[in-house]
C-alpha cells in the first residue's frame, strides 16, 4: 500500500477536526516557527489559522511545495505572495461558509443604527430616559462594493429590508455595476458596505475622496477587510461629520491597538472580526475542508479554486 498523502495543518486554537481523514492522511501540525521546514515535505497545507502571514513569508524558500493549499477564510490576501501566484499549487478558500451570518451581521447593523440602538443602551446604562426618533430602513438606498457570494448576500438581506440596493463588483455584467459607477452609487446610498476582497485595486479604496462623496446622512459599514479602508480618512470623516456614522468588523491591524483612535470616534460601531462567526462556524469549515480533501483524494476537480491572480474565485 502507497503512504497517504502529508497533510501540512498550520494550526490555531482549536484544531480542526480531522478525523475521518485517519488512515487516509498522514497529518503534521505547524506553526508560524515550525512551518517553512515542514512545507517540502508536505502534498496539502491546510491553513487553519488564517490570521497568520506565515505562508506568505516561508513559501518562497528552498525545495519542494505543497500541490495544494487550502485556507479556512474567504480571504487569501495573508498567504499569497508572488512566488504562490507563479507557482502550479492550487489554492482554495471557504467560499460559502460566511455568505448568510454575513449578511446577518450587515443587516442588524443596519437596523441597529437607524433606529439609534447604541445610543438607547448607552443611555440605559446612564438610567437616562430620552425620547427620540429613528429612521425607517425601507425606502432607503444601499450600494454594496463586493460582487462575490457575501456581497450578493448581503443585497439579498437589504432588499429583503426594503432597501434599494445596487451591486458593484470589478467587471460590470447584468445587475452588478463596474467600478467606474461607484462614486455616482456611493453620491446616492444611504448605505455604503465594503465587502470586497483585498487585491492591488481595492487597497484603501475608501479615501478621504469617497467619503467625501457621500451624504452627510449615510453611513459605512466595512465587512470585507481591513486594508480596503483608510482609518484615518474614516475617522477623519466621522469627527468632521462628513457622513453620519459606520461600523467597522475588519481592520488594518487586528486586534485593534486599545490606543487607536478609531475607539473613540463618533458615530462608530467597532466590533473584533466577528460578523462570519456563528456557532458551530469551525465545524463548518472543517466539514468542507474534508469534503475538498476527498475530492483532491480521488482526482476530481475541486471548487472554490482561487484565481491567484485576482486574488479570490471568480463568480460564475
Amino acid at each position: 500500500m502507497p503512504a497517504p498523502p502529508t497533510l501540512l495543518v498550520l494550526d490555531a486554537d482549536p484544531p480542526p477536526r480531522l478525523g475521518r481523514l485517519t488512515g487516509r492522511a498522514r497529518i503534521v501540525h505547524a506553526d508560524d516557527t515550525t512551518l517553512a521546514g515542514q512545507l517540502p515535505h508536505a502534498d496539502a497545507l491546510l491553513v487553519w489559522d488564517f490570521t497568520s502571514h506565515a505562508v506568505r513569508a516561508a513559501w518562497p524558500g528552498e525545495g519542494a511545495r505543497p500541490r495544494w493549499v487550502h485556507t479556512a477564510s474567504a480571504g487569501v490576501d495573508h498567504l499569497m505572495c508572488a512566488e504562490l501566484a507563479a507557482s502550479d499549487t492550487v489554492v482554495t478558500n471557504a467560499r460559502g461558509i460566511f455568505d448568510q451570518p454575513i449578511a446577518e451581521y450587515v443587516a442588524a447593523l443596519v437596523l441597529a443604527m437607524a433606529k439609534d440602538l447604541p445610543r438607547t443602551l448607552d443611555l440605559q446604562r446612564r438610567h437616562e430616559w430620552r425620547h427620540r426618533e429613528s429612521q425607517r430602513v425601507a425606502g432607503t438606498k444601499a450600494c454594496v462594493v463586493g460582487s462575490g457570494p457575501i456581497g450578493r448576500a448581503i443585497a439579498q438581506y437589504l432588499k429583503a429590508l426594503g432597501i434599494t440596493t445596487a451591486l458593484v463588483g470589478r467587471i460590470p455584467r447584468t445587475g452588478i455595476h463596474g467600478p467606474d459607477d461607484l462614486n455616482r452609487l456611493m453620491a446616492r446610498a444611504d448605505w455604503v458596505i465594503s465587502a470586497a476582497p483585498l487585491t492591488a485595486d481595492t487597497h484603501r479604496m475608501f479615501d478621504t475622496r469617497r467619503f467625501g462623496v457621500m451624504q452627510p446622512s449615510a453611513r459605512f459599514i466595512n465587512v470585507g477587510r481591513g486594508q480596503l479602508v483608510d482609518e484615518v480618512a474614516l475617522a477623519q470623516a466621522l469627527s468632521k461629520q462628513w457622513i453620519a456614522g459606520a461600523a467597522l468588523d475588519v481592520f488594518e491591524h487586528e486586534p485593534l491597538p486599545s490606543d487607536s483612535p478609531l475607539w473613540d470616534a463618533p458615530g462608530l460601531v467597532v466590533s473584533p472580526h466577528m460578523s462570519g462567526d456563528t456557532v458551530g462556524w469551525r465545524d463548518e469549515l472543517s466539514t468542507q475542508f474534508v469534503e475538498l480533501y476527498e475530492r483532491w483524494e480521488a482526482g476530481k476537480t475541486l471548487t472554490n479554486v482561487v484565481d491567484k491572480q485576482r486574488g479570490y474565485v471568480p463568480g460564475h
